[in-house]
């Protein structure tokens, strides 16, 4: 977030700007593009069946003997310090063991800040926990009472009495606007961008548009609350936990108890939905410090006002978009501006001004985003940050435009499609956008849409369609690792610390092993979950998928090296090199003569081996910065608005997708669905509702928070192009969130084409309609 780190990724794009591409990972495309057995197949999740059991074993489910429930007690007031705290009650109450204040609580380091230059760093806000008396948000935790059941400790934490003496509190987003800060930068980007005079080009523009468009608070809630079960033994941490960064959350664990890394182990194999929510908050340190101080394991199950109080969300934000254009819908000026909430403590960027940069051409850029600093609740990352609320303010000042124009939307999207990236020039390493529009398109039925909006009714229905564009960036991380063992049978075992959140990790990368080594499917087995196992970084980003691939096509590299060298001179490969062969039939072979063949069973019999071990490491993603990487998308809704209630009805939704090879067609149908499905509920319901008076997030239920339920959700039609990025490992970009961005601006265009209204703040609840 520095001049620094601008003037240092800006050194380092300008030298590989002259590095030929070849040199670079993906320089030779990956042969697993075209050379496909078990990938793009339908393969089922293989941890499906313990699910639908009941077997699988969750973080709040893990048995111990002695065990404690914690209950946390939070603050009602967003910033002063504690004068008075009673727990005498509490601890008095029926099974209760143990209150934890500042009082008593443990000393307890900083939470190390998540970045990617320590991929073992997991905090995201940069606040002690529990060492004083003073109160920074409205929510944080000034008690853990233990007992020995969760309804003990429940009803033990309403008889804490806690008295505060309040500061003022900074709480109100206009209030702060006017002291708002300006970061150098956003994630790896230069934060503003100034580039061909805009303002002019704007004022000299045959058509413009100029709108404000807001989007409100947002709330994780997956279907498992956040949840750890957590031990000390002989002075080792363990905890079972629900995360998406096992790794970072061992290494953060340890910085903060003053452990060293092998003392501090996380399990985590399976996630109940994760989405950005599922890091390392206060939760988990209250918990083992508690743990610590009871010398009893401890188990915290966060309550759904919990989370809402402790666990960051997507930031309100404030977006300006100003679009001029000549009279041939060519743009030649594009303007956002605008304001998000991240508290200084926060370390979450909500870059969604990045989005207009590399979705259109333009003659000109006027690009900034500013920061509130307010006391409350660190943001976080939340699917598809960034691009999520970026894609909403872009692609409804797109579809103004259009209307402004008189062109149809498509057609002006066609006509301002980049062919490099419009900012740096930089050339894409794969880009199909119109591709998946003119598939969206064919699929909705795009031609029976009126242009003048209000036109299409059925009694007091109005009937409108909208589409909008989705974008986000390929990851890649790096230091990801995989071991790869043979066994004496001829079978692969893959082991990795990553993660398991629904999307399939496991399943996709059997495929994908399965493929690499030439073995049926069955013959592969994957464990991932546990940081016993080689380093992964955090699953998020949309990055897992490339990540581990790339380590464990590192890994079979290293396995053909190994295999030679095992194989001695008593082999059919004999005299051969690494290069010169490749995985096939449960071994290897010559790639110049295929007769040339020693099975695995073979080779690692003939040298007396039960197993061969090999370990693989994805080296540094130079790619995404020599190339313009991002997945996009076209999608299309189809609704009705009630003309007597200004209800919305959404009756269709359509995504098509450009993201590469598609690897598993049954759970990236799942992903892209579910993306979407969290799209319409930023449309149409998701808000989180803030008493700026106190700071006190109100809506702390799933009563008060509303998300799409199954009669909320339509017919959804998921298409894509299938079109290899051969820059990216396996020829895929990620998935996980694509499918989210984009998806509330298709909402609202339709409304427009339905009503002739324009709705510029979400969510499209009915009072704004009628």
């Amino acid at each position: 977030m520095s001049k620094l780190q601008n003037a240092i990724i800006g050194g380092v794009r300008a030298v590989l700007g002259q590095v030929p591409a070849a040199w670079l990972p993906g320089g030779t495309p990956d042969p697993l593009i075209d050379k496909r057995v078990a990938l793009g197949g339908q393969q089922s999740r293989v941890d499906g069946p313990d699910k639908v059991r009941g077997v699988a074993r969750f973080a709040a489910e893990v048995p111990m003997e002695d065990l404690l429930y914690a209950t946390f007690v939070h603050s009602t007031i967003a910033r002063g310090r504690i004068v008075e705290l009673d727990t005498s009650a509490a601890e008095a109450a029926p099974g209760v063991q143990l209150v934890m204040t500042h009082r008593n609580a443990p000393k307890m380091s900083v939470p190390p800040a998540i970045g990617i230059t320590n991929l073992k760093a997991a905090g995201n806000h940069t606040l002690p926990i529990m060492q004083s008396s003073e109160i920074r948000w409205n929510g944080q935790v000034v008690a853990v009472v233990l007992a020995d059941t969760r309804e003990k400790a429940d009803h033990a934490a309403t008889l804490v009495r806690v008295r505060y003496e309040a500061s003022p509190a900074r709480t109100r987003f206009e209030v702060g606007k006017r002291s708002a800060y300006t970061p150098e930068s956003l994630l790896v980007e230069r934060n503003r961008l100034d580039k061909g005079d805009a303002g002019k080009k704007l004022a000299e523009a045959a058509f413009k548009i100029d709108a404000v468009y807001t989007t409100p608070w947002e709330n994780h809630n997956p279907i498992e609350p956040h949840a750890a079960t957590i031990v000390w033994r002989d002075g080792k941490l363990i905890v079972h936990d629900a995360t998406q960064m096992i790794n970072a959350t061992a290494g953060s664990l340890a910085k903060i108890f003053g452990l060293k890394a092998e003392d501090v182990h996380v399990s985590s194999p399976y996630v109940g939905g994760g989405f950005g929510a599922k890091g390392m908050w206060d939760h988990q340190i209250l918990g083992a410090a508690a743990a610590r101080l009871s010398g009893r394991p401890v188990r915290i199950t966060l309550s759904r006002a919990s989370m809402h109080r402790l666990v960051g969300g997507r930031t309100r934000t404030e977006q300006r978009v100003a679009l001029g254009a000549d009279a041939d819908g060519k743009l030649k000026a594009l303007l956002h501006h605008g304001y998000g909430v991240k508290p200084l403590h926060s370390v979450c960027d909500e870059a969604f001004s990045l989005t207009g940069r590399s979705l259109y051409a333009s003659e000109s850029f006027d690009v900034v985003q500013h920061y509130v600093d307010l006391d409350l609740l660190a943001n976080s990352f939340m699917r598809g940050p960034g691009e999520t609320p970026g894609t909403f303010a872009i692609e409804c000042a797109m579809d103004e435009l259009a209307h402004a124009i008189g062109m149809d939307p498509i057609e002006l999207r066609r006509r301002n499609a980049s062919t490099r990236d419009p900012v740096s020039g930089a050339p894409h390493s794969q880009n199909a956008m119109m591709a998946a529009y003119d598939l969206g398109a064919a699929r909705i039925g795009w031609d029976r849409r009126t242009p003048e909006p209000g036109t299409r009714r059925d009694g007091e229905w109005l009937i409108g369609m909208g589409c909008a564009s989705g974008t986000f960036p390929f990851t890649r991380m790096p230091g990801s690792s995989a071991r790869i063992t043979i066994d004496a049978e001829g079978h692969a075992h893959v082991a990795s610390a990553a993660h398991e959140m629904g999307m399939g990790t496991a399943t996709v990368q059997r495929q994908h092993t399965a493929d690499r080594l030439g073995l049926p499917l069955d013959h592969v087995t994957v464990t991932i979950g546990d940081s016993s196992l080689p380093f992964a970084s955090f699953a998020g980003g949309s990055s897992q998928t490339a990540s581990l691939a790339a380590a464990i096509s590192a890994a079979s590299r290293k396995l053909a090296t190994e295999l030679i060298q095992l194989a001695g001179n008593d082999t059919p490969l004999a005299g051969l090199k690494a290069s010169e062969v490749e995985f096939a039939d449960g071994g290897l072979r010559s790639v110049e003569n295929p007769a040339r063949q020693e099975s695995f069973v073979s080779i690692l019999r003939r040298a007396s081996r039960r197993e061969l071990s090999v370990i693989g490491e994805s080296g540094a993603p130079l790619e995404i910065l020599k190339f313009s990487m991002h997945s996009t998308s076209a999608i299309f809704c189809e609704l009705r608005v009630s003309e007597v209630t200004g209800e919305i009805r959404v009756d269709r939704l359509v995504g098509a997708f450009d993201c590469g090879r598609i690897l598993n067609t049954k759970t990236a149908t799942s992903q892209f669905k579910g993306g979407m499905i969290m799209g319409l509920g930023m449309a149409l319901a998701e808000e989180t509702l803030l008493d700026e008076r106190t700071g006190r997030i109100m809506s702390t239920s799933l009563a008060d928070y509303h998300v799409p339920v199954h009669l909320d959700v339509p017919d959804i039609d998921v298409l894509w192009t299938d079109i290899a990025d051969p820059r990216a490992p396996l020829g895929a970009r990620g998935i996980g969130e694509i499918g989210t961005t984009g998806v509330a601006a298709a909402v609202a265009n339709a409304v427009f084409n339905a009503t002739g209204k324009r709705v510029r703040e979400l969510p499209l609840t009915l009072d704004r309609l009628i």
